[in-house]
Formats: C-alpha cells, sequence, structure tokens
C-alpha cells in the first residue's frame, strides 16, 4: 500500500501547477528584516517577503530587482542565494528563491502590499507568515 501511494502523491505532484517565484530578505544597516503583508488574494493579510514570480527567460535576480521596482519602487542589490523553497499549496507546487538583498536607492514604497515593516530577526514570529515561509523564519530567527 505504501507504494500505491508514493506513486498516486508522484502522479498528483506532475498535475499540479508549479510557480516559480523570487523573494527579497531585503536586511537594514541594523539586521532588520523587511517584511510585507499581503493585501489581496487567498492568502489576503498574511506576511511574505516581497517579490514575485519569474517570466520566461528571465534570470531569478533580474526577475527579484524588477518585481521590488513593480512592487515597492525601489532599487535592490542582489546578494546570496540563502534558500530554495520547494512547497505544496492546496492549488500548486511553489518553488521560491529566496535573495539576501540590500536596499540600493534607501527608499520602499508600497504599491501593491496592504502594510510592510521592519523587523528584528528575534521579532519575525510576531507577524502570521505564509506557510512556504515559515521554515526559513525559523532558519532566519535563529541566526539572532
Amino acid at each position: 500500500m505504501c507504494g500505491n501511494f508514493r506513486i498516486f502523491v508522484q502522479k498528483m505532484k506532475k498535475q499540479m501547477k508549479t510557480i516559480e517565484v523570487v523573494a527579497a530578505i531585503i536586511v537594514d544597516d541594523a539586521g532588520r528584516i523587511f517584511a510585507t503583508q499581503r493585501g489581496y488574494g487567498d492568502w489576503k493579510d498574511w506576511w511574505e517577503f516581497p517579490g514575485g514570480k519569474i517570466e520566461p527567460g528571465e534570470q531569478p535576480q533580474e526577475a527579484l530587482k524588477r518585481e521590488i521596482r513593480e512592487e515597492l519602487d525601489a532599487a535592490i542589490e542582489v546578494g546570496e542565494l540563502l534558500r530554495t523553497i520547494e512547497y505544496d499549496y492546496p492549488q500548486f507546487h511553489l518553488t521560491m528563491h529566496c535573495y539576501r538583498c540590500s536596499l540600493a536607492d534607501g527608499h520602499l514604497t508600497l504599491l501593491e502590499h496592504e502594510a510592510a515593516k521592519w523587523l528584528r530577526p528575534d521579532e519575525l514570529d510576531s507577524v502570521r507568515w505564509l506557510p512556504a515561509d515559515e521554515d526559513l523564519i525559523r532558519e532566519l530567527s535563529s541566526d539572532c
């Protein structure tokens, strides 16, 4: 039975839509991390790292710079890849590439999100994060 269940899960994953996105873990000089609150959709009011979908032919770092420009009217420096998260939501499979970033121009303007906060690593658990972000939040919190 275990083998049949494994085959069933593999078939379901193949049928499930996969969305590939990038996320900016924007860290300021004080070590605080920028978090944004979703203002729309099924996950409205939940918190996430800003970013979005990678367009066809686009490199992840390019996508991240574009998304931050579109969402926050800001320019960022994209640093190291911290982690790639694979997460199954009920409607789709998410592949999320999370990069450590810093602001290049010093200001952030909310164009799509409901709210935003700068959080110290020990404050990260003070907001309700999207499920795909939870493991990364634990890692970032333990780094403080």
